[in-house]
């Protein structure tokens, strides 16, 4: 039985840009927030602003984390970690998912007070257009981490730009219950928009920790960018090669992509080395910063069919 084995690595992962830059940013976005934000509420006494203002917090804590994963990530293989550094990324969604509930209770909890106990709202005009300066700031600084996050593969920049944007969101609710505040002299408005902020800021820390965890157990490629790879691996079928016991997995902003290729049985080892680099050659093309591993194995040997139940998918053979 004739079975070879090679592995590559895309050499697109070799000039990514260092992310680090973008947390700073972040961090740098979190903190004028807080600023604008906690004189927002200090000018006006909302407990609405508070609430957003305690959010800031969280988004310099997940800024901060956020700096010293991509920090890790970035490092090269060793002895101890042959697959990168690529997980320490997920750990950093987590920990900012787990900081956002823990806000979400302290919000909770000074909202209740304040329908237990009213207090009136001072300089509405002025706090609102404070906190709409600092909700600009974070839309802006969202979008930059956003299409960074998604060019580079990075689900730290991704799930602190989407906790950004819910901020901004987040914000556009508050403003609008401070403003009905002062519309029309409901002040219970205030507290009650500040639970809806509460809610929804479970729900995001909540799909943060989630998608952290999918991470961290390995979870595989999407669906769409799956069916890409069964459409490309098609065009080699029609070519008289197979394939079976396709898996892939995400680390951070690497994919890991095995499978095995079932060539003639009378080919060399190098006619089949070389159908195995090209097919690794597409597949990196196809899948960013990818490390692929193909197992060359002859078609007429059944042997070769032994571990098709590591089957994916559904014309992998």
């Amino acid at each position: 039985m004739q079975k070879s084995m090679t592995v590559t690595e895309s050499t697109q992962g070799a000039g990514r840009p260092s992310l680090q830059r973008y947390a700073w940013l972040s961090i740098g976005a979190a903190i004028a927030t807080i600023l604008l934000k906690g004189a927002a509420w200090w000018l006006t006494g909302s407990v609405g602003l508070l609430s957003d203002a305690i959010e800031s917090f969280v988004n310099l804590a997940g800024a901060l984390m956020a700096l010293w994963m991509l920090t890790l990530a970035a490092m090269p293989a060793d002895e101890g970690h042959a697959h990168g550094h690529g997980k320490a990324e997920y750990f950093s969604s987590a920990f900012e998912g787990f900081l956002i509930l823990l806000a979400a209770l302290s919000i909770a909890y000074t909202a209740i007070e304040r329908l237990l106990h009213p207090q009136s709202i001072e300089a509405v005009g002025v706090g609102l257009a404070v906190s709409v300066v600092a909700s600009i700031v974070n839309f802006l600084v969202a979008r930059t981490l956003l299409d960074v996050g998604k060019r580079h593969n990075s689900i730290t920049l991704e799930a602190d730009a989407h906790h950004l944007m819910t901020d901004v969101w987040t914000s556009a609710g508050v403003i609008v219950g401070v403003g009905l505040v002062a519309v029309t002299g409901w002040i219970w408005l205030d507290a009650a928009v500040a639970l809806l902020v509460a809610a929804n800021i479970v729900w995001t820390g909540w799909q943060l920790m989630s998608r952290s965890a999918s991470g961290l157990m390995d979870v595989s490629l999407p669906a769409s960018t799956l069916a890409d790879i069964d459409s490309l691996l098609e065009g080699y079928r029609r070519q008289g090669l197979a394939f079976h016991a396709l898996r892939t997995r995400q680390a951070g902003s690497r994919a890991f992509i095995t499978l095995h290729v079932l060539v003639p049985g009378h080919w060399t080892v190098r006619q089949g080395h070389e159908w195995a680099e090209r097919i690794e050659t597409d597949l990196q093309q196809l899948v960013g910063h990818a490390h692929v591993t193909t197992h060359l194995e002859p078609l007429d040997d059944p042997i070769s069919m032994a571990d098709q139940g590591l089957d994916r998918t559904p014309h992998s053979s």
